[in-house]
């Protein structure tokens, strides 16, 4: 059995996770219109409400590596305004 797994975009995943929150359909209908497991629908469903969640009690934070990034710009900016006042 070859162990390649399907990688699905984070669209299809909030199409999928918000056809799902709707109710409309059941999670077996859902799995079978667009051809995925039905654990996958479940899956997604649960990572849309706890982020939605998150969103919404002020818990959602910035990903790390935005912190690093912006860490990374602070420490440049110091270097910048050290060279000019040197070049001065």
């Amino acid at each position: 059995m070859t162990g390649k797994r399907t990688r699905y975009s984070a669209e299809f995943k909030a199409k999928v996770a918000l056809e799902a929150l709707r109710g409309e359909l059941t999670t077996a209908q859902l799995a079978a219109k667009h051809g995925i497991h039905q654990t996958m629908v479940g899956e997604w469903k649960r990572q849309a409400m706890e982020g939605l969640t998150a969103v919404f009690s002020g818990k959602a934070a910035a990903p790390e590596s935005a912190k690093v990034a912006e860490a990374e710009v602070e420490k440049l900016h110091a270097k910048i305004g050290q060279l000019l006042v040197e070049r001065d």
